[in-house]
């Protein structure tokens, strides 16, 4: 039964980070925004890593721009037409270039649940990584470039982003969250073939036990 736990939670905090991505793509769908985001995935190890998240936006900020293709191309050419790996300090050369180029629109970098970047032995961290990332593109102060993340409230990811963040929001703290998520639980286990058939005390103590684990993400 443990099994149907993780599913369920996931979809609920894809639904919740889902719809501030989509909020920011209609930006860019109506021309009045670049957009370039990163999930990290606690299951892929591609997702975990700061450089990874440097390659993808990257790439999203050259396949929308000639003249961040160009940036990106001389990245390319200078490391032996890709035979040679770039360094991570390479690469946010290169991203800076980008993003310091005059008059441009705004820019909005999004990194998804930056909880599931492990927080795993070795120093430094990934996790640690990912933060330097973070802060290091936020200290770049480029005006027209809007930082965005989505975490669950670790206490590490959480010292260092209330030191960057000009404007936080918790979901857990809004009026009527665990409502919200009691009922979209309820709905899962009663639509799912597998769930819809458990006996409705099984049911209550499911949605009970989910809604605290969510701890309102």
């Amino acid at each position: 039964m443990c099994h149907f736990f993780t599913p369920a939670l996931k979809r609920l905090r894809l639904l919740i980070s889902s719809t501030i991505i989509e909020d920011i793509l209609g930006l860019r769908k109506t021309g009045m925004g670049i957009v370039a985001f990163f999930y990290f995935d606690f299951k892929d190890t591609r997702k975990q890593a700061a450089q990874g998240a440097l390659f993808s936006i990257l790439s999203q900020l050259a396949a929308q721009s000639d003249v961040y293709s160009n940036i990106l191309s001389e990245l390319y050419s200078a490391h032996d037409s890709g035979s040679k790996q770039p360094s991570e300090d390479s690469l946010k050369e290169c991203l800076n270039k980008m993003l310091e180029l005059p008059e441009q629109g705004p820019i909005f970098i999004v990194f998804d649940a930056l909880d599931e970047c492990p927080d795993s032995t070795g120093t430094p961290s990934p996790r640690e990584c990912a933060l330097d990332l973070v802060e290091w593109l936020v200290k770049l102060r480029h005006p027209h470039v809007h930082v965005c993340v989505t975490s669950r409230p670790e206490v590490d990811i959480e010292a260092v982003i209330e030191t960057l963040a000009p404007q936080t929001v918790s979901l857990h703290d809004e009026g009527g969250q665990m409502e919200d998520i009691k009922n979209y639980i309820h709905f899962f286990i009663n639509s799912n073939k597998c769930t819809r058939k458990w006996r409705k005390e099984d049911k209550e103590l499911v949605i009970d036990t989910l809604s605290q684990r969510a701890d309102g993400m």
